[in-house]
């Protein structure tokens, strides 16, 4: 990786319309108060109508964009694309995985056919018969989760365990989104792991997230200080160790993700591993799971965000093709 420079003017963009802005918000506040401690000019944008105008109209002050967006345009591959248009670098993965990360039903598809361990599922679309495919659920799965297929931390997600329970959750969910997944509920501990380009890509630490009896990594338990415990390294054999780090790093490959990414995914006591999902944005707050791995690893939040943007201006880097 070449040597850093300081003097690249930096933009973090952060907000945005989606319901994980405010998440966004706090992250970026975190990135840039990081990315101070290395670079002069460092300066935080609100990713909304007027985006363009401060890019396009003020292009010759931005070196290079650290996107820090949750959700909706922000992480789907549209604000990638509109960088890509400009031909401002930017952090993180482009355009294709982006727009793959973030459609839960797209991205199974090519973990799937990658050999990742998936669980079973049933996708409906809004306008589907939601009361045949609450049997068709039920039949097939005792018990079952359903979530939207574009919401991330957690947003929108039901454990059914009824025909009316599954309806229930189908409502909510293509609220969310135009369509939605069903996947059979699966126990286990949750283990999420956190892959950086070094400048190839490699596993960091896995980290397990621990949660009073009872309870879901739901959102609030995601951002909220102290509602769940972070144990990284996690406490695993050697053998689980390199297989979620496999997964995690196959996960990053299938979907073509460059730079960072995390890969969540539940282990059960039989050692029975399924891929839950995998954020190309991961949080970068005070309570977030990335920033954790990153420093069992002996990588600062400031030297994490750092080599970042080196990346992202690096074209010798192979994975920032």
């Amino acid at each position: 990786m070449k040597p850093v420079n300081n003097n690249l003017r930096i933009a973090v963009l952060s907000g945005g319309d989606s319901a994980e802005a405010e998440i966004s918000r706090k992250s970026a506040a975190s990135v840039v108060k990081a990315l101070k401690t290395n670079f002069r000019e460092v300066m935080e944008l609100e990713a909304d109508y007027d985006l363009w105008r401060k890019l396009v109209l003020g292009r010759q002050d931005v070196d290079v964009v650290f996107p820090v967006l949750h959700g909706g345009v922000g992480e789907n591959g549209s604000v990638q694309g509109f960088l890509e248009c400009l031909g401002i670098p930017y952090c993180g993965s482009a355009v294709s995985a982006s727009a793959i990360a973030m459609d839960k039903i797209l991205a199974k598809n090519q973990f799937r056919a990658a050999g990742l361990p998936v669980l079973d599922d049933i996708v409906c679309s809004v306008g589907d018969d939601y009361a045949a495919i609450a049997v068709r659920t039920t039949t097939a799965f005792a018990r079952c989760v359903v979530k939207p297929a574009t919401q991330g931390s957690a947003l929108g997600i039901s454990f059914c365990d009824t025909p009316q329970k599954v309806i229930n959750g189908l409502l909510q969910a293509l609220g969310l989104s135009d369509r939605a997944l069903i996947e059979r509920r699966f126990e286990g501990r949750e283990i999420t792991v956190a892959v950086l380009a070094d400048p190839v890509p490699r596993a960091l630490p896995p980290v397990e997230v621990i949660l009073p009896d009872g309870c879901t990594f739901d959102f609030y338990h995601r951002y909220t200080a102290g509602a769940a415990k972070h144990v990284c390294p996690a406490s695993l054999d050697e053998g689980t160790q390199r297989r979620v780090e496999a997964i995690a790093l196959g996960a990053h490959r299938a979907l073509g993700c460059r730079h960072y990414s995390r890969t969540d995914m539940l282990l059960a006591s039989n050692g029975e591993v399924a891929l839950l999902e995998l954020n190309t944005i991961p949080g970068m707050t005070a309570t977030s799971l990335y920033p954790d791995a990153a420093r069992a690893a002996g990588i600062s939040f400031e030297e994490l965000v750092k080599r970042l943007v080196t990346l992202a201006t690096s074209s010798s880097d192979p994975a920032s093709q």
